[in-house]
Formats: C-alpha cells, structure tokens, sequence
C-alpha cells in the first residue's frame, strides 16, 4: 500500500560541551580547554521511489547525532552525524512548527531542515592578559527540532481520471508496463499508479464519486494527485445510460476542491466501446460534443484505437 501522507518528528543533534583543562607542562601552561562538536544536521532528500514514505509509518522520530565534548589538548570535539530522510518526488514538506511548506520537485534535491546546536566554547577561549587562568567553560546548544507533515502529491504528464470501473487501470496497462489489478468492481484501485509511454508519465488515480471533494467515497486522498498532473484525460463508459451526467459529477468535484484544476487541458476518453456497433458510438460522440468535442472512443481489445489514443496522449503531453 502506498503512504502519501505521514508525520514524523526530527531532532537535529546537540552541540558538545566546552571543557576547562590546563597544560601542566613547564613552560607550557596555560588553558588548553577544547570547544565541543558541533551537532549533526536532519537532511531531507528527493528520490524517484514512490513508496519512499513507508518506512516512516512505524518510525516517527529520527535523530540526528549529538556532537562530541571538546579535548584538553584544545581539539574540538567530533561533530555529530547527520542524517538524511529521503521522500519521493512531488512531496510536500509541511513544517507543522513554522508553517513553512517546501516542494520537493527535483530528484536529488536535498534541503535543510533542521540544523545541529553548535558546541560550547572550551576555555582556551576565555584566556586574555588579565584572565590566564579561565575556569569558564559552555554547555553546547541544542538542536532544531521540528514535527513535519510529509505528503506526496504525484506528477505526471497525463492523469487519468473518472468515475470507478470504467477501464482506466485497464488502459494504462495496455499503454504502458504497468501491472495494475484489474476487475468488475468498484474502487479496485485504491492508490495512484504511474505508468510510462515513450517518456512521458501517466497517472491513474482512483475513481472518484460524487461527493468525494468533502471526502465521500475515497474522498480527498486521490484529488490532491490531480493537481501536478499537465493534463487530463477523462474517462467514461460507453455503458453509461448518461455520460453527460458522469462527467458533470468528476467536474464538480474538481472544481469545489480546487478551481484551478478545470483550467487544465483535458480529452474525453469513451471506454468500452468494442459493446456497441460503431452507428451507437457515434451517437454518443454526438451527443457529447457539445459540452467536448475533443472526444475519442476506444477498447482495449482494438489494437487500432489504442495506438490511435497512445499518440493523442503523446500530442497532449507535448502541448504542455
């Protein structure tokens, strides 16, 4: 099962102790106290892994280490280790102790998120003309330490979308490598999947139903996938008694979750369509077109309209 939502708490490392000590060595003395280490760092990084947040489900605090008390020869201490968390591309780093937001967009990305204590000042640090003794010293300074909401929003060229069991995750298999479960039922897909066609990346996402903008059905998990995909292509079934009805409901839901999302380009995909003789789909496509024209009808079994249909994705995917 893919995590696309998880939280966790970060601790950046505590900086060593400064330490008081004295050269005992004739000729030699004076204060030889060591500043401490500074503490390790909390990374996060970008990786193409999209199931990268499942390791975080049963291990919600990470530590980086602390760093070392400083030396009496007047050598800092060691710094801490850093760590770094890596999380699938597309993620959203939501700070839940700053409100800061941050995009993981790029594979390899690395950002700082919270920063070791630095260590404290040995007193070799405190000597001066009128203090060549100092018996001063500091403690290290803590850590940041952050609580972090991890989400994943997918990015994709193309998102196919659409009531339940109308054949999305069937299509995808067809156009690309993907290896999604298929059958006659509702919600068979209950996470994202992203296949690949010459280059460029194809999401389906979960049927949605009506309602699911205020979290019916599947609810909001799968809208907030929609919002990085390019364009979109929207499916329904030829066995429909109402496909304007169909349609109708996936733009509600689009709209009252984010308007932003029915500006993007999208085409109309009539699924199924190797159940009804080509005079029936016609008058499908016509009644259709007035609320989109720009329509195709397709069944996986006809080998002809998917290649028909595999270069009006790629046509699409480069419009954008």
């Amino acid at each position: 099962m893919l995590t696309d939502e998880v939280k966790i708490s970060i601790y950046a490392g505590r900086g060593g102790d400064g330490v008081v000590a004295f050269n005992k060595t004739k000729m030699s003395l004076g204060p030889t106290g060591g500043t401490g280490g500074k503490g390790g760092n909390v990374y996060f990084k970008t990786v193409s892994n999209l199931s990268a947040l499942n390791k975080y489900k049963n291990r919600p605090k990470h530590y980086a280490g602390d760093g070392k008390n400083g030396r009496s020869d007047n050598s800092e201490g060691h710094g801490g280790s850093d760590i770094t968390l890596t999380v699938p591309i597309g993620s959203v780093l939501h700070n839940l102790t700053t409100g800061e937001d941050i995009d993981m967009l790029e594979v390899g990305k690395t950002v700082l998120a919270a920063e070791g204590g630095y260590g404290g000042r040995g007193n070799f640090c405190f000597r001066s003309p009128v203090n060549t003794s100092p018996q001063e010293c500091e403690e290290g300074k803590p850590g940041e330490a952050f609580e972090f909401l991890l989400e994943l929003r997918l990015i994709a060229d193309i998102g196919l979308i659409g009531l339940p069991n109308i054949g999305k995750s069937s299509l995808l298999n067809e156009l690309t490598r993907a290896n999604v479960k298929v059958a006659n039922y509702e919600f068979t897909t209950l996470e994202p999947n992203l296949g690949a066609l010459e280059g460029i990346i194809i999401a389906d996402i979960p049927g949605l139903i009506e309602g699911a903008a205020q979290g019916k059905g599947l609810g909001i998990k799968f809208l907030k996938h929609i919002r990085r995909t390019k364009a979109l292509v929207h499916c329904i079934s030829l066995e429909s008694e109402n496909p304007k009805k169909d349609y109708e409901i996936i733009r509600k839901e689009l709209g009252d979750y984010d308007s932003e999302m029915l500006k993007k380009k999208e085409i109309i995909v009539f699924t199924k369509s190797d159940l009804f003789s080509p005079e029936e789909i016609q008058k499908k496509i016509t009644d259709f077109s007035k609320v989109n024209s720009d329509i195709e009808a397709i069944s996986i079994h006809d080998w002809d309209s998917l290649q028909k249909i595999k270069n009006k994705f790629l046509n699409l995917a480069g419009e954008n």
